[in-house]
């Protein structure tokens, strides 16, 4: 087993054996290695190799996994080798891009597979290669002759070693005093040597070979990020000095002091992610991610409830082994305080937070906005020294996002839920069974986030003999349309109950229409607009006897209901008239026919028949009529669903209205007892 103590070697190497977790645990290793030489910088900071870092761990993934298959399991009874060395840089080089002593280097990365004694010759399996006509075998080849700079296999007794040198150069850290050896003679520079380490540091974690990787929330980039804390006392490398006063274990990178541009740009990029987070729930898990292990080993955040108290949100720890006993030590402590100081506290260590046993510094921010605290925000750091001041202004800079954004989610869920409940009253909750009659309804509002639109639908009972259905439309879908849609709904059950037939009713429901246009022009003026509604209102009066209704049907500048008969023929039920709420004094007519067993009723509104494709809608030359004119022999609930398709395959787009899709079928009644539906 492989420490990370080992990555300080001139030429560090990991064997594994070969199978399914082979790739991870080599992703791991050449981050941490090739992240070391690189020196990153404070959090937030871009890292000066990231690239070149990047595209070494791709390929190694790959390599590996060709090297060590998924489904190999270790059965091979073969063994798989990485090693990472550097390389001076190509002649003619311009030299290092950045300052303060660095320099560049190539990356040389090796994977070898080993054949053990005993093992099948066939079951290492191999490695891309490119073909001489400049083709190649797969995808990984690919990627050689796009991120590699050479490459190239060599063959031993019982070794096969695939091997690449990176284009992109990786700047490292210039020695103060000399340079080691890489294995083929290059210099490399002595941020390889390993620094001497005080009598007390904590080991750093290991890489287990066979340990099963857990859930990975994060990128690799940062799930993988090494921790570049130094023992106490480190020195020799430029950029490994003492840290701030008082905490000489630090690498100054990582205490973000004298990097204020890096602690912007970090914080601009917590900003820019929660900004658009609407659940406060998601707000947490972001939290947690973009501050371990950037800047804390661990995090936790609570959030205040509605009875005053503070739950568990969200535990963080960059050992993702570690989230569950350290979720359990704070949920066993007691609740932070609330406070309306922004002020980081000190907090006591929690057991759990470290398997070194050293403990380390943690420090609690309330989550305070507009007076009140929301929360708090818990950050942790392994190691004896305590957390330094830039690390806490950073934090607390961080905890006053986090309060926005909670609130901003807070506010929205709110909303939210008001818009829910009220759009939940403006259409039934559930629809009459009436005997005889299969009926079906498709309803699909436009505006987003919307479950109510301006189209409106309900099936329910005038008396013991008599079922009411209806279909309308009101001008536009946005909010005052919904607002309407209740109005006319509630209205015309009420109307309904009363005793008024067909006509009577949109006769007095026009009336209304039109008072409430007119009210709405008194107090808005010409702005408020008028509000015209299109209904078709019928009556359903089933025979007993003979099977099929007696149906009464009207329009009011609605789409016509259309009649598919047994034979196949479609014709229209009703005739069109004036829409609602134009004129008050407009009269309106009904037709009656019979609904015979096996016929169907068709209605829809106004954003299925003027579905557009180009300058065609779907209902020119009789296209909705051809549409049911096809559904012959098919159930209510199947000509619905033909008839929502047919709307939105009509056009390329998605549909700019609302469509709601009313499909009343006639069947044989069992018996002669009429039973009357639910309402």
């Amino acid at each position: 087993m492989e420490t990370y103590a080992d990555l300080r070697d001139s030429s560090p190497r990991i064997r594994l054996p070969a199978g399914g977790l082979a790739p991870a645990t080599a992703r791991r290793f050449l981050r941490v290695v090739l992240t070391e030489w690189a020196a990153p910088p404070v959090p937030g900071g871009p890292a000066a190799g990231d690239g070149a870092i990047d595209d070494a761990v791709l390929l190694v993934s790959e390599l590996v996994t060709a090297a060590a298959p998924p489904h190999a399991r270790g059965g091979t009874g073969s063994e798989v080798e990485i090693a990472c060395r550097l390389l001076p840089p190509p002649p003619g080089s311009a030299g290092p891009p950045y300052g303060g002593g660095s320099r560049q280097a190539r990356v040389a990365v090796d994977v070898a597979t080993h054949h053990l004694p005993g093992s099948r010759p066939d079951a290492v399996l191999d490695a891309p290669e490119p073909e001489p006509d400049g083709g190649s075998r797969d995808y990984r080849a690919l990627l050689l002759g796009a991120l590699a700079e050479s490459w190239g296999v060599t063959y031993r007794h019982g070794e096969r070693t695939v091997w690449c040198h990176l284009a992109a150069p990786l700047a490292v850290r210039a020695g103060d005093d000399g340079s080691g050896t890489a294995r083929d003679g290059a210099a490399v520079p002595d941020v390889l040597a390993s620094p001497p380490a005080a009598p007390d540091a904590a080991p750093g974690p290991a890489v287990v070979p066979d340990a099963a990787p857990g859930p990975a929330l994060v990128p690799d980039a940062a799930a993988d990020a090494p921790d570049v804390r130094e023992a106490p006392g480190a020195t020799g490398a430029a950029g490994r000095g003492a840290g701030p006063a008082g905490d000489p274990g630090r690498s100054p990178e990582r205490t973000g002091q004298g990097a204020d541009p890096a602690g912007e740009s970090f914080l601009a990029e917590v900003g820019e992610l929660l900004a658009g987070q609407l659940d406060e729930d998601m707000v947490t898990a972001l939290t947690g991610q973009l501050l371990v292990p950037r800047l804390a080993d661990w995090c936790g955040v609570w959030l205040t409830t509605t009875g005053g108290d503070m739950r568990l949100a969200r535990v963080w720890h960059r050992d993702e082994r570690r989230i569950r006993a350290l979720r359990s030590a704070l949920e066993n402590d007691r609740p932070p305080p609330v406070t309306l100081s922004p002020a980081g506290v000190p907090w006591p260590w929690p057991e759990g937070a470290d398997d070194t046993g050293h403990g380390g510094s943690a420090l609690l921010f309330p989550l305070v906005l507009g007076g009140r605290c929301h929360g708090a925000l818990l950050i942790g750091r392994a190691g004896a020294a305590g957390m330094t001041g830039a690390v806490a202004r950073l934090a607390e800079d961080v905890a006053r996002r986090v309060a926005q954004a909670v609130t901003t989610a807070r506010h929205y869920t709110r909303q939210a839920d008001i818009s829910h409940s009220l759009q939940r009253r403006q259409l039934p909750t559930s629809l009459a069974a009436i005997p005889g009659i299969d009926a079906a309804i498709i309803y699909e509002p436009c505006g987003e986030g919307q479950t109510v639109g301006g189209d409106f639908y309900d099936l329910f009972p005038r008396d013991d003999r008599r079922w009411c259905f209806l279909l309308g439309d009101v001008c536009g879908h946005d909010l005052d349309a919904m607002s309407v849609t209740g109005l006319a709904r509630h209205l015309v059950r009420l109307l309904a109950r009363e005793g008024h037939g067909v006509e009577s009713l949109l006769a007095r429901l026009n009336l209304a229409m039109a008072e409430e246009g007119a009210e709405a022009q008194r107090v808005g003026g010409e702005q408020a607009g008028s509000r015209f509604l299109s209904l078709l209102y019928g009556e359903l009066e089933p025979d007993a006897v003979a099977g099929g209704a007696r149906c009464t049907v009207a329009s009011a500048g609605h789409p016509l209901p259309l009649l598919l008969t047994a034979d196949g023929t479609v014709v229209p039920a009703a005739e069109p008239q004036m829409l609602l709420g134009i004129d008050e004094h407009a009269e309106f007519g009904a037709h009656s026919f019979r609904l015979a067993p096996g016929e169907t009723l068709l209605c829809v509104t106004d954003g299925v028949t003027e579905r557009r494709n180009g300058t065609r809608q779907l209902d020119d030359d009789d296209g909705l009529a051809e549409v049911l004119r096809g559904c012959a022999g098919l159930g209510a609930k199947a000509v619905a669903e033909r008839v929502r398709r047919a709307a939105h395959d009509f056009g390329p787009g998605p549909i700019d209205d609302d469509l709601a899709i009313l499909v009343l079928e006639t069947v044989p009644v069992p018996g002669a007892a009429l039973a009357r539906g639910p309402v």
